[in-house]
């Protein structure tokens, strides 16, 4: 049934999807459950880089630190880390750009010890 319902909700456009979801009371599509279930069963999580030209989800452990997640990006980074920047998707996405957030003061400072948030997005600065 649930996947049934799935395949219909897949043909709706995402606003009527979302109405059907919340008349019946389903928080998120399986697809979304699923991953969900995923990352927590390898307790990992995503935090998210960006520029003019491209952003780049990163997938690391649940336990990382900032530096940790430098180094994912690349190993200079994490050896010449000096903090990053760092705001939640969700946050970001309602304001509506990088440079609206730092203008209203919502770019929060973090150093080498920060445990990265799932959905973070982070600007790296580091010297090498």
């Amino acid at each position: 049934l649930m996947a049934q319902m799935e395949i219909e909700l897949g043909e709706l456009d995402s606003e009527e999807a979302e109405i059907f979801r919340e008349e019946m009371g389903i928080a998120e599509s399986a697809v979304d459950m699923f991953i969900h279930a995923a990352y927590d069963a390898m307790a990992i999580k995503t935090f998210f880089t960006g520029g003019e030209n491209e952003v780049r989800a990163w997938t690391v452990a649940r336990s990382a630190t900032a530096v940790e997640c430098a180094g994912k990006i690349h190993t200079d980074m994490a050896r010449g880390y000096i903090r990053a920047e760092v705001i939640g998707y969700h946050e970001l996405l309602e304001i509506g750009s990088w440079s609206e957030a730092r203008n209203l003061g919502k770019i929060r400072q973090e150093g080498k010890e920060y445990f990265v948030k799932d959905g973070d997005v982070m600007l790296m600065k580091f010297a090498v």
